[in-house]
């Protein structure tokens, strides 16, 4: 029983600790129990997050002007992973929404409004390169044309498929071969190369996978156009 003296002395003075907190409250007087709140939240007593960077549209690090479209596309990785097409944060084309193939994946897109007219992918290593033709031949000016590969984008082609890209603003349409990576964003009636557009060539020395180069990314953001398409 020699601790019942000790344990005594310990519960008065946590009663009076008690007691004291609780008038100092009721009247009003709280300096002493503010300071212990801030120290106890303090920042060197809170765990601290890194703030994640905050995405915009179809996962861009910025928002894009006003009048504009936002966009990403990526080439499919070799055989294996699909292409994806976003505009506006709307998936046009993925392995997802199983509309994408190997060869050429091409979204065609209203230029005023940002409206999908149609979505294909064509085989260009066995299939037939005028199912191609019949759907880029007769555009409407200032239809935006999306383009992504997938494994090989080019055995298929011939002259006028090639001469069709180049005037849609491609400058590397005409040198594309055997399971090459491209992504391109082109429009009917540019007057310009198009900045949207990157390309990789199939090289043993360089490629990424087995047979293949890496796949491609690209982001940005397209102007509106301000007619309607005829």
């Amino acid at each position: 029983m020699r601790l019942a003296g000790p344990l005594r002395i310990v519960v008065i003075v946590l009663t009076a600790g008690l007691t004291w907190i609780l008038v100092s409250i009721l009247m009003g007087t709280q300096s002493s129990f503010s300071r212990l709140q801030q120290f106890l939240s303090s920042p060197e007593n809170t765990p601290t997050t890194e703030p994640r960077p905050k995405k915009y549209k179809c996962g861009l690090p910025q928002p894009c002007p006003e009048h504009s479209f936002a966009f990403r596309i990526t080439s499919g990785a070799a055989n294996v992973i699909g292409p994806k097409i976003c505009l506006e944060d709307k998936m046009l084309m993925s392995s997802m929404k199983d509309n994408v193939g190997r060869g050429l994946n091409v979204a065609l897109v209203n230029g005023v409004n940002g409206d999908l007219i149609d979505a294909k992918c064509f085989d260009m290593w066995a299939g037939d390169v005028n199912e191609l033709l019949k759907f880029i031949r007769p555009l409407h000016e200032g239809t935006l044309v999306f383009v992504a590969s997938y494994d090989d984008p080019a055995t298929k082609m011939n002259e006028e498929t090639r001469k069709i890209f180049t005037a849609l603003g491609s400058k590397f349409a005409r040198e594309l071969a055997f399971r090459d990576s491209w992504v391109f964003v082109g429009a009917k009636g540019v007057q310009d190369k198009s900045p949207f557009e990157q390309h990789i060539k199939n090289s043993r020395s360089s490629n990424k996978y087995e047979g293949w180069p890496e796949a491609l990314e690209m982001e940005g953001c397209i102007p509106q156009r301000t007619v309607e398409i005829q």
